[in-house]
């Protein structure tokens, strides 16, 4: 059996797969309707840089991050990146994958210029953190947030 990873772009057509492997990340959260999916991604399509990334193994999507490249007036007008909704599928954990596509991600955003790339868990398992320590990432700044959604439940490893 094959496990190696393929990672792309996501299009309109994986949308249905994505949906279906975000409870992965949050079995309680509310996934839309492929209609407003659709048009929350036509959205994301016109920040430049900008995407959702997808790894694919075994004939199916088993873990994603989705990458914002925002415009910016400092650092020369580089712009910066945001990753966010960073998922694997539990089946497919440990492998690498999320690993992987985090990595893709950041070389996607130093395509485009960026100077930094940040993203922010509200996990403080050691082995969440160590996961985004090891994929290359700094626990080096302060984060706030006002929340209109409360945060995420942990989950237990």
């Amino acid at each position: 059996m094959d496990t190696s990873l393929i990672i792309r772009r996501a299009s309109g057509l994986d949308l249905p797969q994505l949906l279906g492997l975000y409870p992965h990340l949050d079995p309680a959260d509310r996934i839309p309707p492929l209609d407003v999916a659709e048009r929350r991604f036509e959205e994301l399509q016109k920040y430049h840089g900008s995407a959702i990334l997808i790894g694919a193994a075994e004939g199916a999507i088993v873990t994603s991050c989705t990458l914002i490249v925002i415009p910016n007036l400092t650092r020369g007008g580089q712009p910066y990146g945001l990753i966010e909704n960073v998922v694997t599928h539990a089946a497919f954990r440990g492998r690498g994958f999320g690993k992987q596509v985090l990595q893709a991600a950041v070389a996607e955003a130093w395509q485009v210029d960026c100077y930094k790339v940040m993203l922010m868990t509200g996990s403080k398992r050691p082995s969440t953190l160590a996961f985004y320590t090891s994929a290359g990432f700094q626990q080096n700044k302060t984060g706030f947030q006002i929340r209109r959604l409360a945060p995420r439940a942990e989950s237990p490893d």
